[in-house]
């Protein structure tokens, strides 16, 4: 399902990777944010002493986020001092080109769809066909190539749908039935 992007796809972007420097700066932000969020769950209450299960505890799952985000940071930052990130060479740029623009629509249609998920869908269909209608749109959107043949195309879109389906049955089953949240 990852076409590979072509001169005639308008969202491919042929701009070269950001400086090593400014992959070892990101890096260091998102590792203090995940910590930060690590704290703060900790800090959650576990509701033991009421007789609760500590696995329903309200940080289990943010303070996963945030150990996996630590890990992905940490894999970045090592990846960016590797690559030169402290030496002389790695605060340079190479020339900039077009993806800015394509990263700001892209953007844009990410925001678009999570509207139209949130406000648009959710409460007016079944859950699960909300989240198959998000998720079909979004892997169709961000799949698409205008340049693939028709019969391509057209499987692609069977996929997104195929995938759609199943993962918003997965996501209400989850939900539901596993974590007990009242879905709309």
């Amino acid at each position: 399902m990852c076409p590979v992007a072509s001169e005639s796809d308008s969202f491919s972007s042929s701009s070269p990777p950001p400086s090593a420097r400014v992959d070892l700066i990101t890096a260091a932000i998102l590792f203090a944010f995940a910590l930060t969020v690590i704290a703060l769950a900790w800090q959650m209450p576990t509701f033991t002493d009421r007789g609760g299960d500590p696995y329903t505890a309200p940080g289990i799952v943010p303070g996963v986020y945030g150990v996996v985000l630590a890990l992905l940071a940490g894999v970045l930052g090592f990846r960016a001092f590797r690559a030169g990130a402290l030496g002389p060479e790695g605060a340079k740029r190479e020339q900039a080109g077009p993806a800015g623009a394509h990263s700001n629509i892209r953007l844009g249609m990410v925001l678009a769809l999570a509207l139209l998920f949130t406000i648009g869908l959710i409460g007016r269909l079944p859950f699960w066909a909300a989240a198959a209608t998000f998720i079909t749109l979004f892997i169709a959107l961000f799949e698409w190539d205008g340049a693939a043949p028709r019969a391509l195309k057209q499987r692609r879109l069977l996929v997104a749908l195929l995938i759609g389906v199943i993962g918003g049955l997965v996501v209400q089953y989850v939900f539901r039935d596993i974590f007990l949240v009242r879905l709309p």
